[in-house]
């Protein structure tokens, strides 16, 4: 199809401004066979919406079926590390493990927990930006967007100070692995990573388990329902799963986010002239330039959209950054309106797999974007920024600024 000359996931020109060819693929229709990908793309607010709390699509197969059973080939033995780590997290499981894992967490993961990490949020935010201004400026990218969101889940976690370096280089690693048809030279990163970061949490588990502290790690050993438990792979699963999703989206917020402010001066300065817009301009940031652009579902029952079977078996792309441009939902899409009321944005996903730590996310956003318009109030970039070449996790290398 001659849409799909714009629709390009490895073109560079592509990943730098997808939301055009969003708008013509969601002219051309509500689902389209995309075979680059064997992936059927869905464009619209309202499928992706549906979709996501679908229950005849899962996240996973392997609770319904083998992989033969479901036409799938395996995963190669070499990946077995990383798919050991990512398929026993709450992101990746159906019900009933879903659901078990996910109360579980819920537990030790409660909105009173979440309102207790204000104070230190914002000092946290506060510190990383009084150093940047100290330094006259600095990358945006490492200097606040990173260490603010990684320090919280990793305190949270209980993860000592002198151990939070490989974080977020695991993070990144593991990362690699959702995006569309990986090279072998990023499977094999994510698979070090995976076992690297694995053997460090059992470290820390087996740890917690012998002296408990007032931790997330602790808690979860702790949790239980009547008799169910985490086992050590879930909870390692877990854990990981919350540094990776609970930083990712935070970080590209932040710089995308900036990046997309920098260059509409109108409504930066609206921004500086009244702080009060600070929540819905996390809001309209996150929809505007969406950190996870496409979100994948196996189809586990026939399902029909606008008159297309698709098959058992087949594999949805959700693509969240065309929904949040939906003209039948947003008004003027395509415009950064910081005041933005009326914004069902669906950045943090929908149904059973909602982000459960999207509370703490937005409480990041708004503590780094405030500690930044109150301290560096002539904040500017002093470079183009280059983007990362990752279609899926939307991000930029860098934000180079001074003050």
């Amino acid at each position: 199809m001659a849409v799909f000359d714009s629709f390009d996931p490895w073109d560079p020109a592509f990943v730098a401004d997808p939301y055009p060819a969003y708008a013509e693929l969601r002219a051309r229709g509500r689902v389209l066979y995309y075979e680059p990908s064997d992936q059927w793309l869905v464009p619209h607010h309202a499928d992706v919406s549906a979709l996501l709390r679908d229950r005849r699509l899962g996240r996973t197969y392997a609770h319904r079926f083998t992989h033969e059973e479901f036409g799938r080939t395996p995963p190669p033995p070499e990946h077995e590390p990383f798919h050991t780590l990512n398929d026993h997290g709450m992101l990746d499981l159906e019900p009933p493990d879903h659901t078990r894992i996910r109360r579980l967490v819920s537990k030790a993961f409660t909105p009173r927990t979440v309102e207790r990490l204000k104070p230190y949020v914002r000092s946290l935010a506060d510190e990383l930006v009084g150093d940047l201004v100290a330094a006259g400026g600095g990358d945006l990218l490492t200097d606040v967007a990173e260490p603010l969101p990684v320090a919280v889940i990793a305190e949270m976690l209980g993860i000592p100070e002198s151990d939070r370096a490989p974080l977020r280089p695991w993070s990144a690693d593991i990362c690699g692995m959702y995006e569309l048809k990986p090279s072998e030279e990023t499977a094999a990163r994510a698979v070090r990573a995976s076992l690297e970061f694995s053997e460090y949490l059992r470290t820390l588990i087996a740890a917690r388990r012998k002296t408990p502290g007032d931790d997330l790690v602790s808690a979860l050993i702790a949790a239980h329902d009547e008799d169910d438990r985490l086992t050590e792979q879930e909870m390692v699963s877990t854990c990981a799963l919350l540094l990776n999703a609970g930083h990712e989206a935070t970080v590209n917020t932040t710089v995308n986010g900036w990046w997309a402010l920098f260059r509409d001066p109108a409504q930066l300065a609206a921004l500086r002239a009244d702080h009060s817009l600070v929540p819905t301009a996390v809001e309209e940031l996150m929809r505007y330039d969406t950190p996870l652009q496409l979100f994948e579902r196996w189809v586990l029952d026939e399902i029909e959209i606008d008159g297309t079977t698709i098959p058992r078996g087949a594999e949805v792309a959700m693509l969240f950054g065309s929904a949040n441009h939906d003209p039948a939902v947003f008004t003027a899409p395509d415009r950064l309106d910081l005041a933005r009321r009326d914004n069902p944005h669906i950045s943090f996903s929908a149904g059973i797999h909602y982000c459960i730590g999207a509370p703490l996310a937005r409480i990041e956003l708004a503590a780094s974007m405030t500690a930044l318009l109150e301290r560096a109030p002539t904040l500017r970039p002093t470079a183009e920024p280059e983007r990362t070449p990752n279609f899926v996790i939307r991000g930029l290398k860098g934000l180079a600024v001074e003050v």
